[in-house]
């Protein structure tokens, strides 16, 4: 009897508000030389038009998790926090839950940043009870392990939760301010900001020790480049760019301590490595020192993280699985991070339940052969305050007269009589600087009715029609109200 093939293992590597320019491998002119993610895309293929759903990271979370866009969750703009409950749905399928059913062994080493019930002492957001276990958190959604973090590094409170409860009890303040900066909070005495990052990259490579045996699903969601920026010494200086470019070297770093651990396990052929990052660069990254070292985080693009513009939501992406993704390769076409879900049921030979992925798309033929068809049709884009854009082909509407973000014009600051939307070409325009909206008003029409048919079915994809969790605010559809 044949053998059964050995399922492959799944590592995806999320990086924290890392801009597509800073990896060499897709902008040549970077000072920030990644020398193993260049080999990681050497040895896989490289997107040039990848992009998160959203321009900021709960958001984007939640679609890589869920498969879903995450303006039908209950979060219409901006992120949670540390004392924040849970996000997703209970009862939504999220991609380890998927995984988990198929046999894999699931774990989730890192920044969690999509909420969880804390045991709370009174009816205050912050009057936790550490001694308690935490509920709805990443145990809840279809991890075996979890080691991390409840929101981001500059959030409180600073306490380590391993499965559903916290490691220790704070027993200090810490704050920091500059480029270092996290916000004052309960700190617990096993926590050090400086050797977070460190610890998760330990645990994450333990983890693939410890699994070699059998199928497994590591989600390994890095505190980094977001702030506070802090590089070990052996990092500090040595991009010749600032703090920042630093750390994206050690971002660097431990991709190629997780590519190395994998292929001293004996697993290389059997693993898909995922790298990728959940919006774009932070204006935290001091912009104007990364100028003066010529570096643009974000490459040719406009804007940065939080902006419906390119910059806040075309991210880095790249696939390594050498018993199917060629080599050297790279692809064109339009993805979303949300596609996951669908990549994975596609090459279990699933259909998704109508009510599970609704937004995602298999990428699988791509991974066979980058040239291939279009995948998508189009793909569906949220800045943090809320606002949406529609991306199909070359053409791209805005449906906000600004950035809907923090660069220019910021909302609310728009010159007087702009348009209330903005087009783009981007095939002829990918700054995003000539909004030919009042040019093509058959294109307006055709792309706000389309994105309009998404939203009143509740999906992006075939099937039937399913509810969003939440009310919409969209003032430019005023029409358009309630539970639709």
């Amino acid at each position: 009897m044949a053998m059964e093939k050995r399922k492959p293992n799944v590592v995806y590597i999320l990086a924290d508000d890392m801009g597509y320019g800073d990896l060499s491998c897709l902008n040549a002119e970077s000072k920030i030389r990644t020398e193993n993610l260049d080999e990681m895309a050497r040895c896989g293929m490289k997107f040039t038009d990848a992009h998160s759903s959203s321009a900021v990271c709960t958001p984007s979370r939640y679609s890589i998790m869920t498969g879903r866009y995450n303006w039908r969750s209950t979060l219409k703009q901006g992120v949670l926090f540390g004392y924040d409950e849970q996000l997703i749905e209970t009862g939504r399928m999220t991609v380890a839950s998927y995984l988990k059913g198929k046999g894999y062994s699931t774990a989730c080493i890192g920044k969690w940043h999509l909420g969880w019930k804390w045991s709370r002492k009174s009816d205050s957001p912050e009057d936790v009870d550490f001694t308690k276990p935490i509920q709805h958190g990443p145990i809840t959604n279809g991890f075996d392990y979890f080691y991390g973090i409840a929101g981001s590094l500059d959030m409180p409170p600073y306490v380590y939760v391993e499965n559903d409860l916290p490691t220790a009890v704070p027993d200090h303040i810490t704050e920091n301010t500059g480029k270092q900066f996290w916000r004052s909070g309960p700190t617990a005495p096993d926590f050090v900001h400086e050797d977070t990052f460190p610890n998760f990259t330990r645990r994450a490579c333990d983890y693939i020790r410890d699994h070699k045996d059998e199928p497994f699903f590591l989600y390994f969601p890095l505190p980094a480049p977001h702030t506070p920026i802090l590089p070990i010494p052996e990092f500090q200086g040595k991009s010749g760019t600032n703090s920042y470019g630093d750390f994206c070297l050690m971002v660097d770093d431990v991709v190629g301590q997780v590519r190395k651990t994998i292929a001293e396990c004996g697993l290389g052929e059997d693993t898909i490595v995922i790298f990728t990052s959940d919006n774009g660069c932070s204006p935290m990254a001091d912009f104007a020192e990364l100028a003066e070292a010529g570096h643009n985080p974000s490459y040719i693009f406009r804007g940065h993280k939080a902006d419906i513009y390119e910059g806040g939501h075309r991210i880095p992406l790249l696939v390594e699985w050498p018993s199917l993704v060629p080599s050297a390769s790279t692809c064109g076409r339009t993805v979303c991070l949300s596609d996951l879900l669908a990549t994975l049921s596609e090459y279990e030979e699933d259909q998704l339940p109508d009510d599970a992925g609704e937004d995602s798309v298999s990428n699988l033929p791509l991974w066979k052969n980058p040239d291939g068809e279009n995948v998508r049709d189009d793909i569906v884009h949220h800045s943090i305050d809320g606002s949406f854009s529609i991306r199909k082909g070359r053409w791209k509407l805005e449906l906000c007269p600004g950035s809907g973000g923090w660069s220019n014009p910021k909302p609310g600051e728009e010159p007087e009589g702009a348009p209330p939307m903005q087009l783009y070409d981007l095939d002829a325009d990918i700054g995003e600087r000539r909004n030919e909206f009042h040019d093509h008003p058959e294109v307006v029409a055709e792309l706000t009715e389309t994105l309009s048919g998404y939203v009143r079915n509740g999906r992006s994809t075939p099937g039937s029609p399913q509810r969003n969790t939440g009310p919409l605010r969209w003032p430019q559809l005023n029409w358009l109200s309630g539970n639709c």
